[in-house]
């Protein structure tokens, strides 16, 4: 089966198909035969055509893990040690060069492993029961879409009638039947007094659930952000902990990060290095949050991050920021709230274009259909709660 023209096969992987099966082809070694494999990274499914190829191998894009011309793979930045046994790829296609064009077998090619089927998507019905953000209240009147329906949501209520409509944090909540669970309150308590600003919503293709898991990944950062603050950050993802709770978990970790911003830093009264506590919490479905304390200074940054399903191929995003201390002042002014929505819309952005990339319609909640390793722990209890909430919605 044809795919390619071998003159346009370089370093660079480039994303191909044969039978409607994606596929990645390049070339490891300068003048050396291409080879093929399944468009997908073990890890998390990304497509490695997205992979950047330095020295003959592959760095998938997400996080970083390095695939040699043999489709073994070779580093996983997070840890330390031998990669795990299936972080490799799967052996692809014999391929052969004939006329100018790069053949695959058709007989391989189907032998490939297929991509999971068992997702969770936005089109999921279970997600009915739930609470989801559909505006904000500044956005009233308006009309939305949620899980494939349309509402129209006026200052005198919603129409057609959901089960239940709540205002909170700046934002209009529609359950459209009983909720299996509330939204949660740590915002509520801790960051009250705080300085609150929205950035602008904005839309991906990629699902809620996949928009989740990206939020509570703690390894992809020096991979997907090396742009705004991601060059800075350790690649090996030190070993921390996760707590379950009822449909969602919450993980409290005490790091060590630069400061510039902290003004005692400039008056040589505190070290540039600090430390900072982040608390990672999520509610099922997709209600999420990320506090960042900082222990020496005493600034606190808190991150309210919600997802709207609206369909299948569309999800809303609402990030809320809620700011104390930056800069050694309590309140900060205009303009440092102003520096800090740009920065955060910054890395949004970056998220965003990994989002694009991806190819599947959700979520795989299933273990076995990815390759966990021990910096994965709140993507594997993400997938814990939202397998009980719809194990709880279904029922």
């Amino acid at each position: 089966m044809p795919v390619a023209q071998d003159a346009a096969v370089g370093a660079a992987p480039v994303a191909v198909q044969a039978a409607g099966v994606p596929l990645v082809v390049l070339r490891p070694v300068p003048g050396g035969p291409p080879v093929v494999f399944a468009d997908r990274c073990p890890h998390r499914l990304v497509p490695l055509s997205a992979a950047v190829a330095d020295g003959g191998r592959l760095r998938c894009a997400y996080h970083g893990w390095e695939f040699d011309g043999s489709g073994a793979c070779v580093a996983v930045p997070s840890q330390t040690g031998a990669p795990p046994p299936r972080a490799s790829l799967p052996a692809g296609p014999r391929v052969r060069v004939a006329g100018g064009t790069v053949f695959v077998s058709a007989a391989d090619v189907a032998g490939l492993p297929s991509d999971p089927g068992d997702l969770l998507t936005n089109a999921e019905p279970a997600l009915r029961r739930a609470w989801h953000p559909v505006a904000l209240t500044s956005e009233v009147p308006c009309e939305v879409t949620l899980l494939g329906e349309t509402y129209r949501v006026a200052v005198g209520g919603v129409t057609p009638r959901p089960y239940g409509v709540r205002h909170r944090w700046g934002l209009v909540w529609i359950a459209p039947r009983e909720p299996v669970t509330d939204l949660f309150d740590d915002p509520d308590g801790d960051d009250a007094a705080y300085t609150g600003a929205w950035l602008p919503p904005v839309r991906t293709p990629a699902s809620a659930g996949v928009v989740a898991d990206n939020f509570l990944d703690v390894a992809h950062f020096p991979f997907v952000h090396a742009g705004t603050f991601g060059a800075a950050e350790a690649k090996l993802v030190e070993p921390y902990p996760v707590t379950a709770e009822p449909l969602g978990c919450r993980s409290v970790q005490e790091q060590w990060f630069d400061n510039p911003q902290d003004p005692a830093v400039t008056a040589g009264r505190r070290p540039l290095r600090q430390r900072r506590r982040a608390t990672y919490v999520h509610r099922a479905p997709f209600q999420l949050m990320l506090r960042l304390a900082e222990l020496d200074a005493g600034a606190v940054k808190t991150i309210l991050f919600f997802a709207q399903p609206e369909h299948r191929d569309s999800t809303r995003i609402y990030t809320k920021m809620l700011l104390h201390g930056i800069g050694g002042v309590r309140d900060p002014a205009p303009d440092v709230v102003a520096r800090e929505v740009a920065f955060e819309e910054a890395v949004l952005a970056e998220d965003l274009r990994l989002q694009r990339a991806m190819r599947l319609p959700g979520l795989p909640l299933r273990p076995r259909d990815e390759l966990h390793v021990r910096a994965d722990r709140l993507g594997v209890a993400l997938r814990r709660a939202l397998t009980a909430f719809l194990a709880e919605a279904r029922s």
